[in-house]
């Protein structure tokens, strides 16, 4: 094996980037996985389930107070450490609070711990995206961005697969808790890592406001920026709502919590760790125009197992295969994805860039996302996975103008010089 490549994985900056990917996905994985199954085993409706979307829109606007994160320096421990601790300690406390309250009884006040969580789970995300782009050097950004996003996906084990098997022995109060103490994993590390050295801070409020935008637009064309904007927003949408309630799909369907917690979650991140890690490989020969085209093919065709499985029904092979596919699909988009956005940002404006694109790319998640019980109420399962599948394709049209097959920024040129479009 080369000797740099085995110096860029076995760093220290690699853990780093495993221990807050997993607290990084933790929090999204309780609203998106947990607090569903949640909620619909305690009877509440599906409508109100995919309401619950909306409460998470602080995953949406959070480049509204990014610059905040850039500009003021907590009392302790620096700006990066003292704001991952901030929010870290804050997710702890807001995530147990879930063990106080029956959602039958107070679904109110559910919600409002709801948006707590949401609240700080995208702050942290804008401070450990600043993190991870500080400590990085150009060469690791795309196997530090996979290590990051595959530790994401392993930390959906957690809400999404032993809190679903704990519930089938413990009250749901009991189990809150557990998941909240996996927390702890954040709150050490942010501990015990140092606080990075950068170039460069601004100096005030309106530089940390004004600056990454005028550099982002003044980069290339208004319609080039418009172009990317628009991209990022939908080369997800349909494969961000086919997903958005696949745990009440499968409690539909008939599958037991102990089955959907083993076979279903186990396939999902086993498929999308495999997912990400062979789309990283694949990048260093396809380059990342090429890899959104050929990984977002294989996510619409991802998403019709989804509506094959709902004909199938109750069948724990078909569970298997069709989930597997689906998330192997995902964790080859999203690293391709990744990497995309972040050739996107300038290193001397990584938490608000980040935090801009990163929130456009979760508008799916939090208002397309609302609608889709209504939309699976009125026209069953099946009809609604063909129409996330159609959804999909604007997003791969706009790689014609964003990400064309023989065009496009090459990996190893520095993330400034890098120009919006293709």
């Amino acid at each position: 094996m080369d000797q740099g490549f085995k110096e860029a994985i076995f760093n220290r900056r690699m853990l780093i980037c495993i221990l807050t990917g997993f607290s990084s996905g933790l929090p999204l994985y309780i609203l998106y996985q947990l607090i569903p199954a949640w909620l619909r085993d305690e009877g509440v409706s599906l409508e109100t389930i995919g309401l619950f979307s909306l409460v998470a829109f602080p995953y949406t606007w959070k480049f509204f107070w990014s610059p905040v994160v850039d500009r003021y320096v907590p009392p302790l421990f620096g700006r990066r450490r003292g704001w991952m601790l901030i929010t870290q300690m804050g997710l702890f406390l807001s995530i147990a609070a879930f063990s106080i309250f029956n959602p039958t009884e107070s679904i109110s006040s559910v919600a409002y711990v709801v948006f707590a969580v949401a609240l700080f789970s995208a702050t942290q995300d804008i401070v450990l995206d600043a993190y991870r782009r500080e400590i990085l050097p150009d060469k690791e950004l795309g196997l530090g961005n996979s290590m990051f996003v595959n530790a994401y996906r392993f930390s959906s084990l957690v809400p999404g697969s032993l809190a679903l098997i704990l519930a089938d022995q413990l009250p749901w109060e009991t189990v809150h808790l557990v998941v909240a103490a996996f927390m702890l994993v954040g709150i050490l590390t942010s501990l015990r890592v140092t606080e990075p050295q950068t170039e460069s801070t601004p100096l005030t409020l309106r530089d940390a406001v004004v600056e990454p935008f005028r550099e982002f637009f003044n980069r290339g064309t208004v319609q080039q920026a418009a172009a990317a904007l628009a991209f990022i927003l939908l080369y997800k949408l349909g494969d961000s709502m086919a997903t958005a309630l696949s745990t009440p799909f499968y409690l539909d369907l008939g599958f037991t919590k102990t089955e959907i917690g083993t076979v279903a979650k186990g396939a999902s991140l086993g498929a999308s760790i495999v997912g990400g890690l062979v789309g990283g490989v694949a990048m260093i020969k396809l380059g990342i125009n090429r890899s959104l085209w050929i990984f977002g093919v294989v996510q619409v065709i991802s998403i019709l197992g989804f509506a094959a499985l709902a004909e199938i029904g109750n069948n724990l092979s078909a569970l298997f295969a069709v989930v597997a596919f689906e998330y192997f699909g995902v964790g080859l988009g999203t690293a391709a994805f990744v990497a995309f956005i972040a050739r996107l940002s300038d290193k001397r404006f990584t938490a608000t860039q980040l935090a801009l694109f990163t929130s456009l790319a979760s508008i799916p998640r939090t208002f397309a996302n609302a609608s889709t019980g209504f939309l699976i109420e009125s026209m069953g399962y099946t009809q609604f996975f063909l129409i996330c599948a159609l959804i999909a394709v604007p997003g791969m049209i706009m790689l014609f103008w964003v990400a064309p097959w023989n065009g496009g920024c090459q990996e190893k040129e520095s993330q400034a010089a890098c120009r919006i479009s293709s």
